[in-house]
């Protein structure tokens, strides 16, 4: 009854908290940079995999429902937190994999190939999360990237006013009506090589590229 009781209230929640971020995002003054080339790789049949700061989701959630149409997929993890934000998530059309660096990792990792593979080639990746270290990317990125044969593309986010939360990636949000950027990096292949010290290259790599794009308010 109480488990019942939980997704019952959940589920509530998840409507609540979507539109409420709907709603609030719609105040935000975006603008896109170098969208795309990436994106007409995808429409071409590439596949793509979009990668972000745990620090900087937040401000391409409302922007990123304009792919629902990609069947996109990312991976989240199995906390309470994570039931809120994959209910949010799929309201946004994206389909979600519930897992994490902690916790049944390899399993989503998979999943996540399969989806890869055979549902549209697209998907986004949290580099640090859900736990950080904040600026340290994991291993799962490359991974997906080399059985799946898709590039990765950074994605920074900016905003010329925002809050920054007191939390192990200090977490952005932008005030309201504040100017955000969504700005996209170039087309990155991951897959070249086949030894542990080129994964790790791969991985130092991407690492190096987007520390830089990290904000330290």
């Amino acid at each position: 009854m109480l488990k019942k009781y939980r997704y019952a209230l959940i589920n509530k929640l998840q409507g609540s908290l979507y539109y409420l971020i709907r709603a609030y995002s719609w105040t935000f003054r975006l603008r896109i940079e170098n969208e795309e080339p990436w994106l007409n790789y995808l429409k071409n049949g590439g596949r793509v995999l979009l990668c972000c700061w745990h620090q900087q989701f937040f401000s391409a959630i409302y922007h990123f429902k304009t792919y629902a149409a990609y069947h996109p997929a990312l991976m989240i993890s199995q906390s309470k937190d994570g039931d809120i934000i994959a209910g949010i998530a799929e309201k946004t059309g994206w389909h979600t994999v519930r897992g994490s660096s902690s916790r049944d990792g390899g399993r989503a990792l998979k999943e996540m190939i399969n989806h890869m593979l055979h549902s549209g080639g697209f998907s986004g990746h949290i580099l640090d999360g859900p736990r950080g270290p904040a600026g340290v990317v994991k291993a799962g990125v490359v991974s997906l990237a080399r059985a799946s044969g898709a590039v990765v593309v950074p994605l920074y986010t900016s905003a010329d006013r925002a809050w920054y939360f007191n939390s192990w990636d200090r977490f952005m949000l932008p005030k309201p009506f504040a100017r955000v950027t969504l700005r996209f990096g170039e087309m990155l292949d991951l897959t070249t090589g086949e030894s542990a010290e080129d994964f790790e290259r791969h991985r130092v790599r991407l690492q190096e590229m987007m520390q830089p794009g990290l904000h330290h308010q």
